[in-house]
This record gives structure tokens, sequence and C-alpha cells, in this order.
């Protein structure tokens, strides 16, 4: 690490302290429970949906299985039920129509795969979202606040800003190739001349209430070596972070499972962006978003549409977020 970052990274860190000392109560209030979904007006639905020229949908959510690779001991398993298990019948059609049918069930993580981080996720020093205690929402039946599940729809102008492209063109060294698919290198941090640098060149700006998601190619990689992939990527800095959220986004993603540079920026500080975004501005965090067919089409803004499950007492849920342009 040059001087110059460690100049910026030790002036980062004394402003969040600084900082620390007021994140809460929120500007919404100081019973608020829903943060940057806020933002969201009538105005910002119908302006999106003005962005909608081809028709063309994109499934920014990933397909997941036993074998995906996640963090910590997250893991999914799903389990098909026959129809004779499921009428009791010993599997015998049912009825004049002879109908005959399948369910199935799952034992699974709600952060496997694409995921909507909620603000009942991660905390600083067990204070979340709005200054809400861990001891006043948590129960093992599910948390009794700040759940997923209360998160009303998000529509709203999505943008998609393409590291990659950038940085190949500024800065080839930070990007590598791996069995032809391009991404930037996993110690690469993703801060405010990048972002600044891929809204100039795709000619976009970013507004209030809006979604933010960061291309780096990486998830190519899980597909490839899903050990090299889990070990380190590339992704938001805390500049970067707090870049982006001086436009005030509902939330930001990426194609990682962190969305922010793993090991990070500073030796010791663990999920800086996290905590900056979730309960400090309750700003959502969009992780495993697929990325790569909006990129190709150079679809940089669109329609996005957010409909999470709504199951109870949820601080993430795996989510397939569609993309309209």
């Amino acid at each position: 690490m040059n001087i110059r970052c460690v100049l910026l990274l030790a002036g980062l860190l004394v402003s969040l302290q600084t900082f620390a000392e007021s994140w809460y109560p929120s500007k919404w209030g100081k019973d608020d429970t829903l943060g940057s979904v806020n933002e969201i007006t009538p105005q910002h639905i119908t302006n999106a949906a003005k962005l909608v020229k081809t028709g063309k949908r994109y499934a920014l959510g990933m397909v997941i299985d036993r074998d995906t690779p996640a963090y910590g001991a997250r893991t999914v398993q799903t389990f098909m039920v026959s129809h004779g298990a499921l009428f009791g019948n010993a599997g015998e059609p049912i009825g004049a129509g002879k109908a005959t049918g399948n369910d199935d069930w799952a034992l699974l993580f709600f952060g496997v795969g694409s995921q909507l981080d909620g603000l009942g996720h991660v905390g600083i020093d067990h204070v979340y979202y709005n200054g809400n205690k861990v001891h006043d929402f948590f129960h093992q039946s599910g948390a009794k606040k700040l759940s997923t599940s209360d998160v009303p729809p998000i529509v709203t102008r999505g943008v998609v800003l393409d590291i990659v492209g950038y940085l190949k063109e500024s800065q080839p060294d930070l990007v590598m190739t791996v069995d032809g698919n391009e991404m930037l290198k996993p110690d690469v941090a993703v801060n405010e001349a990048e972002l600044k640098g891929a809204l100039a060149r795709q000619k976009i700006s970013l507004g209030k209430g809006e979604v933010i998601i960061i291309h780096t190619g990486f998830m190519a990689l899980m597909h490839i070596d899903a050990e090299r992939y889990m070990a380190a990527q590339p992704g938001l800095g805390i500049e970067g972070a707090l870049y982006l959220a001086s436009f005030d986004p509902v939330a930001v993603g990426g194609d990682t499972f962190g969305i922010e540079i793993t090991p990070g920026e500073v030796e010791g500080l663990d999920l800086p962006v996290h905590m900056e975004l979730l309960p400090k501005r309750g700003i959502y965090l969009l992780e495993n978003m697929v990325t790569h067919e909006l990129v190709a089409d150079q679809a940089w803004e669109f329609m996005f549409v957010l409909g999470q499950a709504r199951i109870k007492g949820t601080v993430q849920m795996v989510i397939n977020p569609v993309a309209i342009r």
C-alpha cells in the first residue's frame, strides 16, 4: 500500500469514528425501520418505467444449488417430494381426472447466492440500523423488527458500473483474464476514482433513490475455481462506499458474495463497507448480482424491480431482481 493510500485511509478512519458518534437516530426519524427505501417516490417509479425501450429483461439472480460457494457454513439443500408422499395415497392418481403432483422443500441459509442484506443483518457492536440493539429484536424464531419481509417492493432506476471496462482502458495491469473471462484482480479496491471513471466512460450519472450495481467480472471465477473465488475478492473500498452513499441510493450491489474488497484495505477492520451502509445509513446491499449480460449489452441504466419473498423475521433473503430496458 502506498503512502497516499495510507494517509487517505487514516483520514477516513478519523472521519468514520466521528460520524459513529451520531449515526442514529436516522434522518427518517427514531422509529423508522425501513431505511433508504424511503427515498423511492412515485416519480422514481414512473421515471424508471420510461427507461424501458426494448422490453428486454435480465435476471440479476443466480441459480443456486448444494454446490454454490457461500460464506462460512451457509448452504442450501433442496428436496423433491413425489405425489405419493404429497397426497398420502402411495402414488396412486386421485380423482376422476387422475391428478398427480409433486412438491418440494428446502434447508437453506437465506444468504446463499444472490441475496438482499437487510437492516438487521450487520451491526456495530450489537447495535443495528437506527440504534436498534440486538436484544430489542433478536429471537430464535426470527427478528422481531428490521425483517426483510417488511421491505416494500423496490422499483426504481438501476445502474450498472462497468469497472472492468474502465480499468482495462486506464489501468490494464489491474485486470486479469481467466478462461477467457475478464475480471478485476482480487486485490483491487473500487474507490471514488474508479467509480467516477466508469461513470464518465459510460456517460451516465447517479441520482437519489436508485440502485447502483458494481461489475467486477469476478463472478465468472465462481464456476471455474470456487476455492479461489472465496479466498479473496475485489470490490468496494471504504472511500468508494462513502462516495456512492453520498447519492442516497436505495441499495448498492455487486457481482461478488460480499460486495466489498476481501480481505479489506485496513488489516483487522472487517466488513467496513457493510457497517457504513447498513447500520449507519440504512442502505441495502445486493450480493452476487448477475451483471455480465447487462455489461455485454451496455445496458448501463434500466428499470430495477425487486419483490423478495416475504418470510417474516428474516435478515437476509435469496432474491432474483429483474432489470428491464
